[in-house]
């Protein structure tokens, strides 16, 4: 008989349920129990797991692992699949395997290159992949300096931080003064270059910004299965152009993401993402983690993040050819259940960890829900994660 298969997910993001459901669908009939932990006791990915913990907060990067540890030997953890303290949890994959746990992710010195946009722009470069023109901005006068030669060419300015993750803290500069204008309809990235200035002059804390001309649509996110061998096993595209989304396997967009990947060395799931700049591809960034959206390639016939699993548990599923390419779609958001009693708040002096709840049952769920809708009908019933419904081309 074969056992099944105890997957962690740390602290990650709520779309994920669907990468939680997905193993539990696998192809090998393979029986998954899925460990969570979250800072939120509201996370849906909490109530989608078996059994959930609420993290501790405030660790440094090396109490986190601590708890990582502590986590995979009492959890019986086969295969932890880390967000949050990527970097220092792959560092230590050698305690990980001693405990009988396998990290999915990649090496070290991958998530590093990684981590800072500057390191990664200049390494990807050097191995002959485009990236747009950049400048690094630590100061008013190299803002200004970045931002004057970009509009020179006729581009839009933009900035983001220089490390981190997705769209956080990316705005476009403008010249157009602050007015009512600024403040109709939904919160907009455009952002005055006279108040970016201001809040520099006054801020307390330096800044580290990436400038770069706004590049176009469409945005291709390359979703990548690697090897430890350093070999691709599948690369697919996911296109978006406004709200239409899609699929690609144009070697445009897959070549270069296949040379980073391995080039590097982004072990399992890794998400590389291109815009155009005029009418080439460029890389805009790359993720040493699986993509939030990365369930979409479930519409091409194939499930990856199984595949992942697999190959974190040697056991290589081979080349992945998606059999065909899903319609074109869009992204709506829907209800996910919550669990009918939130975990408890920790603590701050809390010394051990919280124990685990498992997840309820499907009926007593409803139950719950039903009975929280009859006494308070607005607030804080479910948490939306995206959707996808297919829309003809």
């Amino acid at each position: 008989m074969v056992s099944r298969v105890r997957v962690w997910l740390n602290r990650t993001y709520a779309e994920n349920v669907f990468f939680m459901d997905q193993l539990r669908r696998n192809p090998s009939d393979r029986a998954v129990e899925i460990h969570a932990t979250h800072g939120d006791p509201d996370s849906p990915v909490l109530a989608a797991a078996d059994t959930a913990e609420l993290e501790p907060e405030n660790l440094s990067p090396a109490g986190y692992v601590e708890y990582a540890l502590d986590q995979c030997a009492r959890r019986g953890i086969d295969v932890f699949v880390p967000r949050l303290h990527q970097s220092g949890i792959v560092a230590h994959r050698a305690e990980f395997e001693a405990a009988g746990t396998a990290v999915l992710a990649p090496p070290p010195e991958a998530v590093a290159v990684f981590h800072d946009k500057v390191i990664a722009y200049e390494a990807v470069q050097a191995i002959g992949v485009p990236v747009p023109p950049w400048y690094r901005v630590r100061s008013e006068d190299e803002l200004v300096a970045a931002v004057e030669e970009l509009e020179a060419g006729g581009h839009k300015a933009c900035f983001k931080p220089a490390s981190g993750a997705g769209g956080v803290g990316f705005r476009v500069i403008t010249r157009t003064p602050f007015s009512l204008t600024h403040l109709s309809g939904f919160p907009s990235p455009y952002v005055p270059l006279d108040l970016v200035l201001e809040a520099l002059r006054q801020g307390e804390e330096p800044v580290d910004w990436l400038v770069m001309p706004r590049l176009e649509q469409p945005e291709v996110s390359v979703d990548c299965l690697t090897g430890p061998d350093n070999r691709v096993r599948l690369a697919v595209g996911r296109t978006k152009n406004g709200r239409r989304r899609g699929f690609t396997l144009h070697e445009q967009w897959l070549e270069p993401a296949r040379r980073i990947a391995e080039g590097f060395g982004l072990h399992y799931l890794s998400n590389i993402q291109f815009r155009m700049f005029g009418d080439r591809p460029v890389l805009m960034d790359v993720n040493t983690r699986p993509a939030g959206g990365l369930h979409q390639l479930s519409q091409c016939g194939v499930n990856v993040p199984w595949a992942a699993v697999q190959l974190a548990l040697g056991e290589d599923p081979g080349e992945m050819v998606p059999p065909f390419l899903g319609q074109d779609y869009t992204v709506v958001s829907g209800p996910r259940p919550l669990r009918p009693v939130s975990l408890p708040q920790q603590r701050p002096e809390a010394t051990e960890p919280l124990p685990a709840v498992p997840a309820p049952a499907a009926a007593e769920q409803a139950d719950a829900v039903g009975a929280a809708a009859q006494a308070a009908p607005l607030p804080g019933l479910a948490a939306s994660a995206s959707h996808h419904t297919g829309l003809s081309r």
